[in-house]
């Protein structure tokens, strides 16, 4: 594999310099296809599912699977070895919720302002830039206003095209007509377009998510609250549809072999939600007695974001929009204690988009920091994460079978769930990533 590859930039040389780049990429270990056996070392190996480690730690890889896992595995002639060190080998990483196609600035104009053919460039390289953060599998929640344009960033980077992680998409979120992402705040006139597609009832809801389907989306995402207000320390947020409206859409999502996420931040939507039998209830900052149990018993995860939120308390545009945000989070830290002592369950999505793809590994480190456990924080990324991506008993775990999605961190991550903000190395289908 070359080093480096060296692109000079004339402006009339624009299909060259297209066609000169995409011979450069392919010759990269992004396209390349596993061969000879591989087997990794490193001083310890974490199982995610039963939280022990394994001091050393190896895994044979073979083609674009794990064969054997332990403290020591067989190494065949010819096998490829590589010592990791002092490091921790961990199932690759898992973000539930992502936004390839936003990047920091102001969200609402770069939707508009933007084109759909250079927001899919940047979310090549918003893709690239999350899988050497070790990030081997996403969720994408929405292209916001790109349409179906994550399709094409999907299968360039299952064709090997392009360097990115496994991705469930869902082209642009749904939403009612005045709604979450419905342009609010611009000149009625100017007839801006929303950064969702429109449902406003539950024929609506059927319709929309055959189109979606038909256009390459493997799940749903329904914008189900908004807009958010915290009133007297208490946060109101109204809902979009109903519970028998979301029920429409999980039952024909059902049919054709999806799940529905939800962004919710609070009642009576995240109820709703919770009734409707969504796969995910997202930011689920204000949850009620009833709807914990009913996720607890559904095994429904949360998923907190909070990176997204710390995120907005640090860079809104004044200090009155930032100390709105800062209100928000601190009621959010009091309530997702409140939902770990009631027993949801949780997964791990970040909201990445708004802030620089390939550094929300924070999430985990801020879920630890307001009250889970550190294996509990990994066990939600993996276990449950591949469970509502759809991949269950396919990556999350070190196993034989599983594909050979790997990463490796310094030290202990049980010790330092930080350390999973410093990958050294990345494997995903059995090609080293990053080494």
């Amino acid at each position: 594999m070359p080093s480096k590859c060296i692109i000079l930039v004339m402006p009339i040389q624009r299909i060259c310099i297209v066609a000169f780049a995409a011979a450069c990429l392919t010759s990269t270990t992004f396209a390349q296809q596993p061969s000879a056996p591989i087997v990794l070392h490193a001083a310890r190996l974490l199982e995610v599912d039963t939280g022990a480690i394994l001091h050393p730690g190896e895994i044979l890889v073979e083609g674009d699977r794990i064969r054997t896992v332990g403290t020591s595995v067989d190494h065949p002639q010819g096998a490829k070895i590589i010592d990791l060190g002092d490091t921790t080998l961990l199932p690759g990483l898992i973000d539930a919720h992502v936004h390839l196609f936003l990047h920091p600035g102001a969200e609402d104009l770069q939707t508009v302002a933007e084109s759909v053919p250079w927001r899919t460039i940047l979310a090549e390289q918003a893709a690239k830039a999350d899988l050497l953060a070790g990030f081997t599998a996403e969720r994408d929640m929405g292209t916001e206003g790109a349409g179906s344009a994550d399709t094409a960033i999907r299968d360039a980077i299952d064709q090997g095209l392009i360097p990115g992680p496994r991705l469930r998409i869902s082209g642009n979120a749904i939403d009612i007509l005045g709604g979450h992402e419905d342009a609010i705040g611009f000149n009625p006139a100017q007839h801006v377009f929303s950064n969702a597609d429109y449902a406003n009832s539950a024929d609506q809801l059927v319709e929309v998510i055959r189109e979606q389907h038909k256009q390459g989306s493997s799940f749903v995402k329904i914008y189900e609250t908004g807009h958010d207000r915290m009133i007297d320390g208490v946060l109101h947020t109204p809902y979009q549809y109903t519970e028998e409206q979301l029920a429409a859409a999980v039952a024909e999502a059902h049919r054709l072999g999806m799940t529905v996420g939800v962004h919710a931040m609070g009642e009576p939507g995240t109820l709703y939600a919770a009734q409707a039998g969504v796969a995910s209830i997202d930011h689920a900052t204000q949850l009620s007695d009833e709807t914990m149990r009913l996720m607890r018993d559904k095994q429904i995860p949360a998923v907190p974001t909070f990176a997204i939120f710390e995120y907005f308390a640090h860079h809104r545009e004044s200090q009155d929009q930032a100390a709105q945000e800062a209100a928000i989070l601190d009621y959010k830290i009091a309530e997702f204690k409140k939902q770990i002592a009631a027993g949801v369950p949780f997964a791990v999505g970040s909201d990445v988009g708004p802030f620089p793809h390939g550094t929300q590994a924070v999430e985990m480190e801020l879920m630890v920091r307001y009250g889970m456990k550190p294996l509990a924080v990994l066990q939600a990324d993996m276990l449950n994460g591949a469970k509502v991506l759809g991949w269950e008993g396919q990556i999350g775990q070190l196993k034989p079978g599983y594909y050979a999605d790997i990463v490796a961190v310094p030290g202990n991550p049980l010790d330092d769930i930080g350390a999973v903000e410093h990958v050294s190395f990345v494997m995903k289908n059995g090609v080293v990533i990053r080494q």
